[in-house]
């Protein structure tokens, strides 16, 4: 029954028109606007949905009302979402839609829903680079993005309390098969779909000790991308909440946003794939939480 991805995130809102705003200064793509949703899309198809935060078709808000009120995954098969279905059956109540999309509750409350997966592919071009005894352009210069396109919704992180939180991370791995990739056990679990290769689809991160979104991360293409999306944010007049740095779990480039729609917003460039074989790491203490991340003198680079 492998999940595949991250198929759309659902977000209530309090004001429909800055969190539209924000999306589109984000870079992604219109594809509906009325006067109570607007609906975002990215390149591979997947998509973002605002909608205000008393609107009757949400699910009822297990924590603030503002931020990520369902999570949908996308599926290999009928034949898994059938599986999904019984499976979350057995102790939870479970709901389908006119469009076959199932929906239920996690552990912690969050709504989570499951439906066929619809990919679009996706292959960005990459840059020329020159480096040292490795050239690759000649008589041609770099051109700016002037502001980032991403590609893909790669992650969401989502906040839980600590009581608990064993329970939480076992919902997912037990009975959803993602795979724990990171276990810095005084912070969260990062978690890998059973159908994807990516480093983390989720985190579940306890340490906040809270229920609300934390962030959602956004594939662009290459590390001016990052740049370049956050300076036009900067531009527009949003907040940066990271400056520019590299993770240390997962290893990508970031650059962060705080989002009027709830929680933050990551850009994000070349993170770890990890193949099956690959071992849960567990770590008591929390490794640092980047590389390297740009500093002025006398901060620590975040706001």
């Amino acid at each position: 029954m492998a999940i595949l991805r991250i198929e759309r995130i659902i977000y209530g809102v309090g004001d429909l028109a800055t969190c539209t705003r924000f999306y589109d200064d984000v870079g992604l793509e219109c594809v509906l606007t009325e006067a109570d949703e607007t609906v975002f899309r990215t390149p591979a198809n997947q998509f973002v949905v605002l909608r205000k935060a008393d609107d009757p078709r949400l699910p009822a808000a297990c924590g603030e009302a503002q931020g990520i009120r369902e999570m949908v995954w996308g599926m290999d098969s009928e034949s898994g979402l059938e599986r999904i279905r019984a499976e979350l059956a057995k102790d939870r109540e479970v709901q389908v839609d006119g469009e076959g999309t199932f929906h239920s509750r996690d552990v912690t409350g969050y709504a989570i829903g499951f439906t066929l997966a619809k990919a679009t592919p996706v292959v960005a071009a990459r840059r020329s680079t020159n480096s040292p005894g490795q050239v690759e352009r000649y008589s041609e210069d770099v051109k700016a993005y002037g502001r980032a396109k991403p590609t893909r919704l790669i992650h969401v992180a989502m906040d839980i309390p600590g009581a608990g939180h064993e329970a939480a991370n076992d919902f997912y791995t037990e009975r959803l098969a993602f795979k724990p990739i990171d276990r810095p056990l005084p912070m969260g679990t990062f978690m890998q779909c059973e159908g994807d290769v990516e480093h983390h689809n989720l985190l579940l991160c306890h340490r906040p000790d809270r229920i609300c979104t934390n962030h959602v991360a956004l594939e662009v293409r290459d590390f001016d991308e990052v740049v370049e999306g956050g300076n036009y944010l900067t531009d527009r007049g949003w907040k940066e909440s990271r400056r520019l740095g590299r993770h240390t779990l997962g290893s990508n480039v970031f650059r962060m946003f705080h989002a009027p729609c709830g929680g933050r917003i990551e850009y994000a460039h070349d993170m770890d794939r990890m193949g099956k074989e690959f071992k849960t790491r567990v770590w008591e203490k929390t490794p640092p939480h980047h590389l390297w991340m740009v500093k002025f003198p006398g901060d620590t680079g975040r706001e």
